[in-house]
């Protein structure tokens, strides 16, 4: 069932320009440029943002590989990071009205799609990877009574994501998700 939900989408003259996030904090593009972020529905400019280059990604993926060698993500217990995994996910769905409006104004696409569809299911993938990811157990099976064969799962690094643009989150959560539960870093 379906419930009717008043909700003010965002003021298009309120939207800010939008910054890369590099090593935990916005960041201006080295470049200085900036991108149209266009409604296809009005083709009203909804934001700029940030046009990152190769020195930009060198960054991100210098502060991701420190993030990964030095911080505590890929070490914690693997339900601890499940449980954070899962609470991304759950913060999608209590922001579900808002995340929806700008979804529908960035892709054109009508609310009750986004609504009832794209952002539901980005909060799913979070929550469906960390459940699957704490679930996998280890194996091991012995050979010939003299060795034992296992699988040891660990994170193994730094993960580039690049995602399409006609599902913008639902999509990126695809392939962010798994990658922060299995205990990666991503850019």
């Amino acid at each position: 069932m379906t419930h009717a939900v008043q909700f003010e989408a965002p003021e298009i003259s309120k939207l800010r320009d939008l910054q890369l996030f590099i090593d935990g904090r916005p960041t201006q593009p080295l470049s200085g440029k900036y991108f149209d972020t266009v409604n296809p529905a009005t083709e009203e400019v909804i934001c700029r943002v940030a046009e990152a280059d190769s020195r930009d990604v060198d960054l991100a993926v210098a502060a991701a590989r420190r993030a990964f060698d030095e911080g505590p993500w890929p070490r914690m217990k693997v339900a601890d990071r499940c449980r954070t995994v899962r609470r991304i996910g759950d913060l999608i769905l209590q922001n579900l009205e808002e995340l929806a409006h700008l979804e529908s104004l960035d892709t054109g696409k009508p609310i009750t799609e986004s609504r009832e569809g794209d952002i539901p299911r980005a909060a799913n993938n979070f929550h469906f990877f960390a459940d699957f990811v704490e679930g996998l157990a280890s194996e091991s099976h012995p050979v010939d009574d003299v060795a034992l064969n296992y699988t040891a799962r660990e994170p193994a690094g730094v993960a580039g994501l690049i995602t399409p643009w006609n599902l913008p989150l639902y999509l990126e959560t695809w392939k962010v998700a798994p990658c922060l539960a299995t205990g990666n870093t991503c850019v």
